[in-house]
């Protein structure tokens, strides 16, 4: 009988694959449950499964995954945090610092702090220790085991850290972000969004052959499915939870000049389409439709446009792409469908304004004061309510960035979300205290205009955020709106409507704060998405949610290639 063939050690795999080409850009460990920290030994993937207690080799190229620990799986259980420094191993435990080699893997105690501890970072004689209930990450003297310092944490979440040279870089599971702060000061240098929910570790590799840092991300969260239980007396099928995590390297750019970090991306093909169907019969002469096309901005490239059913023309409305149909009549039994299909490169955009660098921004033009200040969609910005909560938002704030900021934790302080039958007017939303996306729209929109900050509307879709179910149909459950402030000497700067609105009282987290994810779809910014006239008037006597069933359809065909550091 011939010997069992053994499976490749790390160092094989790392040196048949030492230009990374051969390594998978999403790995998921076969058996992993919870991965709650990774580090690179050398060329070697180590992970900590939480659940399991298993410390985890893994082979980046065929995900195959071997337990280092197998006799002691007991003491690693609800540890995070993992790091390496030389062959000295460190994990987190509650509110306590370990570390061990892997040869006894018996952990040693180095230190224990009033609060529970999630993330480990060791440089030389230097630990640093990431404490979201505290607030701080404490820095330790590694041979004395003195508190030597401690740094503020960025985010409002849990955070796992790593150091490369002089930068101490944080992923907090929360915010959805990776900040890459100074060392020794812990200001921050800039920020990314992470491509998915709950990062929860983080490591940066470096590739021997080629001298470049890749860095990779952890994630593990929950996602529903449906189960098949024949043993349920109500039916088969029933909704349940699995666990799931993984590691995926996490592409960033930061332009300094420009004042905005990029991050991973995909190409993604949308379609727009309106099923002509009315709910009763109507005639109409020389009817125009016009439905916005997506823009071309700092995180979206428009690739391709082609028209759906129906040719179009394309004119712009304030600087918006947008596509004319025209039907020269509208008949009774009349029915079309008609849209358009775009291919977009769409990525992550976190804009780095400090307050200090708009505290002295030049005033408004009197164009913008007279498009961007006004109630021109029912804001009910004359309301006693709302005049008073324009007020009691900023209170005495003048900086810009601060103004927002309290502008919309003020409307997180009053708002739930829920989905509303229709949308109300800012006053009535605020007295109610629930809105939807686009009623927290009204209501940011009045309360930051009348504090003369200009801002507009922006919508109107995102794609699901699959990123793993790429060339197949993807269908939003509903539209989105969010909207943009506008910072004198820059620009329009993009804030999230109800999505950070997630901590009951707060504090609130700032990940959609001046920044977008990846799979929002940038359409008709300030103006309608879509609008009918008719003989050169607007279309009064129906709706177009009367006249037609609209299709909206992505796929996401592929993940964009690594941008330049």
């Amino acid at each position: 009988m011939p010997p069992l063939a053994q499976p490749p050690s790390a160092a094989s795999y790392a040196s048949s694959s030492s230009s990374q080409q051969a390594w998978k850009r999403t790995i998921r460990p076969l058996g992993a449950c919870v991965l709650q920290g990774i580090c690179f030994h050398g060329n070697e993937l180590i992970a900590l499964d939480s659940v399991r207690g298993y410390l985890l080799r893994i082979n980046p190229v065929n995900e195959d995954s071997t337990i280092l620990n197998p006799l002691n799986v007991e003491d690693f259980i609800g540890a995070e945090g993992l790091t390496v420094w030389k062959d000295t191993f460190w994990i987190a435990r509650e509110n306590s610092i370990y570390f061990f080699d892997l040869e006894r893997q018996v952990l040693q105690h180095f230190f224990t702090i009033p609060y529970p501890v999630t993330g480990i970072a060791v440089l030389e004689d230097t630990v640093y220790a990431a404490s979201q209930k505290a607030g701080y990450i404490y820095i330790f003297e590694r041979n004395s085991r003195r508190q030597v310092t401690r740094l503020p944490m960025p985010g409002v979440g849990p955070a796992h850290i790593t150091i490369r040279g002089e930068e101490l870089w944080a992923c907090d599971r929360v915010e959805q972000t990776v900040y890459c702060l100074d060392r020794a000061t812990g200001e921050q240098i800039f920020c990314v969004l992470t491509p998915f929910d709950s990062p929860t570790g983080v490591a940066f590799y470096n590739n021997p052959a080629t001298g470049k840092d890749t860095l990779y991300v952890c994630y593990a969260q929950e996602e529903p499915f449906i189960r098949d239980n024949p043993n349920n007396p109500e039916g088969a099928y029933e909704l349940s939870f699995r666990d799931r995590t993984f590691i995926h390297a996490l592409d960033f750019h930061y332009d300094p000049k420009a004042h905005y970090a990029l991050s991973n991306g995909y190409r993604i093909e949308m379609s727009y389409a309106e099923e002509l169907l009315p709910l009763e019969e109507i005639h109409l002469d020389n009817l125009e439709w016009r439905i916005a096309l997506p823009a071309e901005t700092d995180r979206q490239k428009v690739i391709h446009i082609e028209p759906i059913g129906r040719p179009f023309v394309e004119e712009s409305q304030q600087g918006q792409r947008v596509a004319v149909f025209h039907f020269d009549q509208l008949r009774p039994n009349e029915r079309h469908l008609f849209g358009w299909k775009a291919v977009l490169e769409v990525r992550a955009i976190k804009y780095q304004f400090t307050f200090d660098d708009v505290d002295r921004v030049p005033p408004l033009s009197p164009e913008f004061k007279a498009a961007y200040l006004v109630d021109d969609d029912e804001l009910a910005m004359d309301t006693p309510i709302i005049q008073a909560a324009a007020k009691e938002a900023i209170g005495t704030e003048t900086n810009i960035l601060r103004k927002i900021l309290k502008i919309r934790n003020y409307v997180y302080d009053r708002l739930s979300y829920a989905l509303t039958p229709r949308i109300d007017t800012p006053d009535v939303v605020l007295e109610r205290g629930v809105g939807s996306c686009g009623e927290y729209v009204g209501l940011l929109l009045a309360l930051a205009r009348l504090n003369g900050i200009a801002c507009r509307t922006v919508g109107r879709y995102k794609c699901p955020p699959e990123a793993e179910h790429q060339m197949v149909p993807l269908e939003p459950d509903y539209n989105h709106v969010w909207l943009e402030f506008y910072i004198p000497g820059f620009g329009w700067v993009p804030m999230e409507s109800n999505p950070d609105d997630i901590i009951e009282g707060g504090p609130y987290p700032t990940r959609f704060f001046m920044g977008l994810p990846w799979y929002h779809a940038e359409i008709a910014k300030g103006i309608p998405f879509e609008t009918l006239t008719a003989n050169g008037e607007p279309v009064e006597t129906v709706s177009i949610g009367e006249l037609a069933i609209n299709h909206i359809r992505f796929t996401i065909l592929d993940e964009l290639p690594p941008l330049k550091e």
